[in-house]
């Protein structure tokens, strides 16, 4: 059965840095395209970084190129979202997703995506 955890997510100053991680189960990185997404109010979710099945390309959304990260830690089995010089823009709920079947050009698709992590609160305030 495949499951994604998220945490690490919280309260941080404009311009500050964050790292929320997703614990996976069930299945490898190898063989599911990952990735993190996130949803402010009233807002449809998003594609911020996704990998596709063994990160041979990255997809990132145009508003948090050089400053987020996506990695893994395949000997536990867990995925990073590093995020720097945050900005209030950023403020959202991230999700993780996995899926065996996307195709490249669908990384940033979340209706492609049938694996979802619970959510972890990333705020973004003075």
């Amino acid at each position: 059965e495949v499951q994604l955890v998220e945490s690490g997510g919280g309260l941080v100053q404009p311009g500050g840095s964050l790292r929320i991680s997703c614990a996976a189960s069930g299945f490898t990185f190898d063989d599911y395209a990952i990735g993190w997404f996130r949803q402010a109010p009233g807002m449809e979710r998003e594609g911020v970084v996704c990998f596709s099945k063994g990160g041979g390309d990255t997809y990132y959304s145009d508003s948090v190129k050089g400053r987020f990260t996506i990695s893994t830690d395949n000997a536990k089995n867990t995925m990073y979202l590093r995020m720097n010089r945050l900005e209030p823009e950023d403020t959202a709920v991230y999700y993780c997703a996995a899926d065996s079947g996307i195709i490249l050009s669908s990384l940033r698709n979340a209706n492609q995506y049938d694996y979802w992590g619970q959510g972890t609160q990333v705020t973004v305030s003075s």
